[in-house]
């Protein structure tokens, strides 16, 4: 984070500011977080001192990139701690969490990074893994979660689910709806085989790494 707020500065400044977090937006999303700083500022068309004072190491820009989509992760978490059913509200989290995290490669990298300088990121992802936590408990209550399901198991899920590489950002997700789908079907107490939503054609460059 910088130390002015963006309000603060200049107008050239704050075009600079919204120019490097739109780039780092996007970059990251589509490529991860290994995207060398300089070659954010090369993309932004700015300096890398220009991006340097403003964000004055890579952990400040990625936590200000991705302060959005914590606030929104954290919101579909807290969305589904509400429903009544609480076997419905995690299996709502399931889905909106995997496709919110197939959107968006550097958020996933972002979400499992330690950050422990980010003290606002770090205590926002602790409570939406929290109320994960609150809520498998209640969905355990009624029968539905398997017993055994421990909040590990969502990082694994994290993990996974980050691991899709489809040929466009629409491929992702959809492939991402159908790995959740077969995800919530295991975390069932009772098999139920239920209907899937449509397979994706992944390449097979991808698919042939693990034979």
């Amino acid at each position: 984070m910088t130390d002015r707020l963006p309000h603060s500065l200049r107008s050239d400044a704050r075009d600079n500011r919204e120019r490097i977090l739109a780039v780092a937006g996007t970059t990251f999303a589509a490529e991860g977080l290994d995207v060398p700083m300089r070659e954010i500022a090369r993309r932004a068309e700015v300096g890398p001192a220009t991006l340097y004072r403003h964000f004055p190491t890579k952990v400040a820009l990625v936590t200000e990139v991705f302060a959005e989509q914590m606030a929104v992760c954290t919101a579909i978490v807290d969305e589904g701690l509400a429903d009544p059913d609480p076997w419905r509200g995690f299996c709502r989290v399931i889905e909106k969490v995997c496709e919110m995290h197939a959107r968006d490669r550097g958020f996933t990298a972002a979400f499992l990074s330690a950050f422990p300088d980010t003290v606002d990121f770090a205590a926002a992802r602790e409570r939406s893994l929290a109320a994960v936590a609150e809520l498998a408990r209640r969905a355990k209550a009624t029968g539905e979660l398997r017993p055994d399901f421990v909040l590990d198991d969502l990082i694994l899920v994290l993990m996974a689910n980050g691991g899709i590489r489809a040929g466009s950002p629409a491929a992702a997700v959809a492939a991402s709806r159908r790995f959740a789908a077969l995800l919530i079907q295991s975390f069932r107490s009772e098999p139920v085989v239920a209907p899937l939503p449509p397979a994706v054609r992944l390449p097979l460059s991808v698919v042939g790494r693990g034979l």
